[in-house]
């Protein structure tokens, strides 16, 4: 597995703290620290940015962004049993980790974050989309992040790069592709894993926009695309009549048509609708 630092090798770091992976908190650990610097790598250049890594586990990812140059690294684990082993990550890069214990969907990391802020992380199975939706949605854009380089399942993945006219093709998807350039950055077997997940695993790449591709109002986009997408076999004109009585003429004002279905909406037609529902 090679080392890529001082420390020892992960499979030892994760015996003498007794770290084997949990389910219950979405856990699968990458022990392949070159792996881990590969992904570091995927982030771009780190040397002048802090970074915010939720997850961290034993951190071999950690150990990747600090060795790649990672300015200051804040990460964030609600697994109290990993805080030795990335106390000793910390020990190692004197004032380059900060570890801060708790769940993160309610910590809010800005405080411990100097701009300009990249964010990487081998995301937990259970909240990995929940928090990707949170960055992709604050209430003002640009976000705090300039980049994300992001672990999923890869069926998640693929629901944040999908085109139009294809299964994956969905919320996740516009969500991502109106504020941000996305893509698959690698893929991953389960056999890199500890425990293998029963699934494969790729690492999304997203780039802040400096403003959206097409103009629109967020909470209306959201709510316009969550209806039709609820209801995706069902034609735009009755998936969408709970949104505005008279959706059918929103409908043809935004150039489209009523009996076409979600899957077959592009971005830039989802905004225009959205512009056209939010016009009284």
């Amino acid at each position: 597995m090679g080392t890529i630092d001082s420390l020892p090798p992960l499979r030892e770091v994760i015996r003498t703290h007794d770290l084997q992976a949990r389910k219950s908190l979405g856990q699968n650990f990458l022990l392949d620290l070159n792996l881990t610097a590969k992904i570091a790598r995927a982030a771009g250049d780190l040397t002048a940015c802090d970074v915010l890594e939720i997850g961290p586990g034993p951190g071999g990812l950690t150990r990747g962004l600090l060795a790649e140059g990672a300015r200051h690294v804040l990460a964030i684990e609600k697994d109290r049993r990993c805080g030795p082993a990335l106390a000793e990550i910390a020990a190692a890069y004197p004032g380059r980790l900060t570890v801060l214990e708790g769940d993160a969907l309610e910590i809010d990391p800005a405080a411990h974050l100097t701009p300009p802020i990249r964010v990487a992380a081998n995301l937990p199975y259970n909240v990995g989309t929940e928090l990707l939706v949170r960055w992709l949605t604050p209430p003002a854009w640009p976000p705090f992040w300039q980049s994300l380089t992001l672990m999923f399942q890869r069926e998640v993945a693929e629901r944040i790069v999908a085109q139009p006219g294809s299964k994956a093709y969905g919320r996740l998807a516009i969500l991502a592709q109106w504020r941000a350039e996305a893509r698959i950055a690698m893929q991953l077997p389960p056999e890199a894993f500890t425990p293998p997940p029963k699934v494969s695993s790729s690492v999304v790449h997203l780039t802040a926009l400096p403003e959206p591709r097409f103009p629109a109002e967020a909470d209306v986009l959201s709510r316009v695309v969550a209806a039709a997408f609820n209801q995706r076999r069902k034609m735009l004109r009755a998936a969408l009549k709970g949104v505005a009585p008279d959706i059918e003429d929103r409908l043809i004002a935004a150039g489209l048509k009523p009996t076409d279905r979600a899957e077959q909406i592009s971005l830039e037609g989802f905004c225009a609708l959205a512009r056209a529902v939010a016009q009284t």
